[in-house]
């Protein structure tokens, strides 16, 4: 996942900009990254920040974090009223395959659905492709005799059988159980039976897929729920800590953000590991869509570089866009969550040469130790931050978080390293290299979101957060045409301020699988009924949630689904007329075929209350010039003006070339840009000679 590229000190930033809510609580937001954990901190009229580098434990880190900006604000922890968190626990179970040693119980003769799975291959045309291991391998997977179909139970579970399977798991000292039998969706009487016998006769976590997804599909629910119980003795050992943690420390327990971009309670989440799949990614998302105003544009294209990654997504109409076909790992989950794409190319993005001698950059990381030779620990890999060293960026005077000073001639005996391995001629020309190389990649992750989904990325405008972002976010717009990049105030830390607007948000969905002609609208209201249930169940505000509904379609025949709003009563002619207009939005025409309804869905949501930004810049912000690069506009450096954005006041307006410099990231503004802060303190950057 990104996290912010530079920086492991606190940072006050309560002289130049105020953060305030309607109900004036102290907040606190905790966004742990691959490489840095951020914090956000709302208190009385402050932002306060900190950024510290990412702990193994990963609640160490976020101790330090939280302890640092209540220092720096002058605060007792207990003084904090509501604490947000987003972690890494589950995406780094799974991309590490760090997970419990977990069991699959699941129907006679469906024992090897996690490894036949669909038949695509992930690279069509490379023969030696191989599909990701499956988290639970063949020999714990197990089968148990019964059958049950989508109009019922045939075959009726033994309970005998299942207390016989349960001593078998007991001998081989799993750690968790995954349950999911055949059409369990549908009708899940055998399936609780299993999972109640086998709570009953182990001391492990055991998930069924009939809690964690009621959805039909077979492999997609078999993969979802054995990634849920693959993760979640990890998550609710981390989150239990966690929780004991802010209790000694006088703070509240966490609320944990979901993969759909909402926050839950550490109960819910312990129960429901899988949601927290792409926690930080979805916070930073949620932040652009709570700073960042999309009247005036298509939609927002959210852009989070960090240390380790790049994260791309889309905002239309002040909401983050949602999946629930998504894959980690090679892993197909389910679940909702905010639409995220993430590439390996971060600050901390290891530069080098590949077999046939051309220039690349990532997956590997430096991390936060030893991080980029730039920092001074031991680093010597060239880096993306290095290039941005070389290329005057970054400059030698410039002191990161106001503590940590950079090694710029470690960065350049990097870059020259590289340039000899490269056959390049000199550092510079490696570092113009390693940039154009990081910008190819994560243009090309842009462009995934964007114009290979129907999308014109010039309607859009880029918004750029993360402690790289900024610096890399004009020349992503120059490749992309896009006219309009935006920087939040908080942007160095976006993901962790996205935790201060999160709502409260909790889904359910189940499969129905009738056509909509013929529906019987009697039995959908009672599907809807328990829907609508499930999900006020853990909401903390029954009164308050807002409940919307939602029915998958497709036309009869097709093999996949389009997602449309239902009413609080069902209404064929409403949903048929939407779908119509969904699908030839989606693939630019509609059919005069029947119309399937495949599942229905409900979404409680307990609205938060937006952090609103206020920027008091002392306007003495002119720190000085530096000479830069900047490539694809000649080979010579000019001349950039160097200025702390802090302390610019609103209304003042930037012609490139320049460098903004903050505590938590750097903006670079090219000779065919310039840019205005607003009265919150963002920055709009546009494109010089281009009517906005």
């Amino acid at each position: 996942m990104a996290d912010s590229e530079t920086h492991d000190t606190a940072t006050d930033v309560s002289n130049d900009s105020t953060a305030t809510t309607s109900d004036e609580a102290t907040r606190i937001g905790v966004d742990v990254g691959g490489t840095f954990t951020d914090v956000a901190l709302s208190v009385d009229d402050r932002l306060v920040t900190a950024k510290v580098p990412s702990t193994d434990p990963q609640h160490l880190g976020v101790l330090e974090g939280l302890y640092k900006a209540c220092e720096r604000a002058d605060i007792d922890p207990s003084e904090i009223d509501e604490f947000a968190h987003a972690m890494t626990v589950s995406v780094n179970a799974l991309l590490e395959r760090g997970g419990a040693k977990t069991a699959l119980v699941t129907t006679e003769g469906f024992r090897d659905v996690l490894e036949i799975g669909r038949q695509d291959r992930p690279d069509l045309y490379d023969l030696e492709a191989e599909k990701p291991e499956p988290v639970v391998p063949r020999e714990r997977r197990f089968e148990i005799d019964e059958r049950t179909t989508p109009a019922g139970v045939e075959t009726p579970v033994d309970p005998e059988d299942v207390r016989d399977l349960a001593a078998t798991l007991r001998d081989r000292d799993v750690e968790a159980v995954a349950i999911c039998l055949l059409h369990a969706y549908a009708d899940p009487e055998n399936e609780q039976l299993v999972a109640e016998t086998l709570r009953e006769e182990l001391e492990v976590p055991v998930s069924a897929s009939n809690e964690v997804l009621a959805e039909f599909r077979e492999f997609e629910r078999t993969s979802t729920t054995a990634v849920d119980a693959y993760v979640r003795p990890a998550i609710d050992t981390y989150v239990g800590r966690l929780v004991e943690e802010a209790e000694d420390a006088g703070v509240p327990a966490p609320q944990i953000m979901q993969a759909n971009g909402g926050i839950a309670d550490p109960e819910t989440v312990r129960e429901h590991a899988v949601t927290t799949t792409m926690s930080g990614p979805a916070a930073g998302v949620v932040g652009a869509a709570a700073t960042v105003d999309d009247d005036d544009t298509e939609g927002l294209v959210t852009f989070d570089m960090g240390g380790t990654s790049s994260d791309v997504s889309l905002v239309r109409d002040g909401q983050a866009a949602r999946t629930t076909d998504a894959e980690i790992a090679g892993l197909p989950i389910r679940t909702p969550m905010v639409d995220v794409n993430t590439v390996g190319a971060g600050g901390g993005s290891i530069a080098w040469v590949d077999a046939g001698g051309a220039l690349r950059v990532g997956p590997q990381s430096s991390g936060a130790d030893p991080g980029p030779a730039c920092y001074g620990r031991g680093g010597t890999d060239p880096t993306v931050t290095d290039a941005n060293v070389v290329l005057g960026y970054i400059g030698p005077e410039t002191a990161l978080g106001g503590e940590m000073t950079l090694d710029v001639e470690a960065a350049h005996d990097a870059l020259e390293r590289l340039a000899d391995e490269a056959g390049l001629e000199s550092a510079l020309e490696a570092a113009r290299g390693v940039y154009r190389v990081a910008n190819a990649t994560m243009t090309r992750t842009i462009r995934s979101v964007t114009v290979e989904r129907g999308h014109d990325p010039r309607e859009f405008a880029l918004v750029a957060f993360g402690g790289a972002g900024p610096m890399h976010a004009t020349a992503l717009a120059d490749s992309l045409e896009v006219n309009r990049v935006v920087v939040p105030r908080p942007g160095g830390v976006l993901s962790a301020f996205g935790l201060l607007a999160a709502d409260e948000s909790y889904d359910a969905v189940r499969t129905v699988g009738v056509g909509l002609d013929g529906a019987e609208t009697t039995r959908l209201e009672d599907v809807y009924d328990d829907l609508v249930e499930d999900v006020l169940a853990d909401a903390s505000d029954r009164e308050a949630a807002r409940v919307e509904r939602a029915a998958d379609c497709r036309y009869a025949g097709q093999s996949f689904e389009l997602t449309v709003p239902v009413d609080e009563s069902v209404d064929p002619e409403a949903v048929a007329t939407r779908f119509h207009e969904a699908h030839e939005q989606a693939y630019g025409y509609a059919m005069a075929e029947s119309i399937e309804i495949v599942n229905l869905r409900a979404t409680a949501t307990v609205p938060g209350t937006d952090p609103v930004v206020r920027h008091d810049g002392a306007g003495d912000a002119l720190v000085g010039t530096r000479e830069a690069h900047f490539p694809g506009i000649g080979t010579e450096p000019r001349k950039a003006t160097v200025y702390a954005r802090d302390r610019l006041e609103a209304g003042a307006t930037i012609s490139g070339p320049a460098v903004l410099e903050q505590a938590e990231s750097t903006t670079v503004v090219p000779p065919t840009w310039a840019g205005e802060i607003e009265a919150d303190g963002t920055l709009v950057l546009t494109r010089e000679g281009v009517d906005n």
